[in-house]
């Protein structure tokens, strides 16, 4: 009984902090976006993230971590800069990838961050962005364009190297790379994080000797890394409870 009583608790304690989700759309400029919101248990006010898909677009896969990120106390904002797309196959991803035009992925990120800074159960002056991939490149430009950003976490992303550009970064960053990346080389990485902490902000970067890019989507199968993916899931629970400070 004692086995089952335990059980019971955490099963409990689980559910307590279960997301709910619900789709939502916001002006950017003269169009508009669909996105997904979940939005933990309770009254809040709760702390926001935008979440940034992959190339692949607005798949499961992204929303399931949208969904993790609420369970942890965060009103999680995954949107869709695809415009309604998902690709199957990576000729197809690369496809409407390079269709999406700069100004509007980024006008659509500032829109985005000006949505969750109205919402009544968000934190206004505690928002955040998390991104893998593609989107782990635009999470970094969303710190670049949004001064009141508190933190950024860029898995796998591209990165700005042009010392001017990051100066314009005052959020807090954590950065989860792969050594055997080839498009993003380990050498730029520990530029990014010399660059940022000559400049003061707080940084933490964390490269993994073995892994390659998108090594913490399971779909990716040649590439997937469990044992590196739960190290970076806890060391973003831990680095967004730390700068959110939920």
């Amino acid at each position: 009984m004692k086995f089952f009583s335990v059980v019971f608790s955490l099963l409990l304690a689980v559910g307590a902090f279960a997301a709910t989700s619900k789709n939502v759309s916001y002006k950017s400029g003269d169009e508009t976006v669909q996105a997904v919101i979940y939005t933990p248990e309770g009254k809040g006010p709760f702390p926001g993230i935008i979440v940034i898909h992959e190339w692949w677009g607005l798949n499961d896969w992204v929303k399931e971590q949208a969904s993790k990120l609420s369970d942890q106390g965060y009103v999680a904002l995954a949107i869709d800069l695809y415009r309604g797309k998902v690709a199957t196959t990576p000729d197809e991803a690369h496809e409407i990838m390079r269709g999406v035009p700069e100004d509007r992925a980024l006008r659509d990120l500032h829109a985005a961050v000006e949505y969750l800074k109205v919402q009544s159960n968000v934190k206004k002056d505690k928002i955040a962005s998390i991104g893998w991939c593609m989107g782990g490149g635009y999470s970094l430009d969303v710190a670049l364009q949004e001064p009141t950003l508190t933190a950024a976490v860029i898995n796998y992303g591209h990165l700005a190297s042009d010392s001017e550009s990051l100066k314009k970064i005052r959020a807090s960053v954590l950065g989860l790379f792969g050594g055997q990346d080839r498009g993003i080389p380990v050498d730029d990485v520990k530029r990014f994080e010399q660059a940022l902490k000559q400049q003061g902000n707080k940084v933490e970067i964390v490269i993994y000797p073995n892994a390659g890019h998108g090594f913490e989507n399971p779909n990716n199968k040649p590439g997937y890394r469990a044992d590196d993916t739960a190290d970076a899931w806890k060391r973003t629970v831990s680095f967004l409870a730390g700068t959110l400070g939920n």
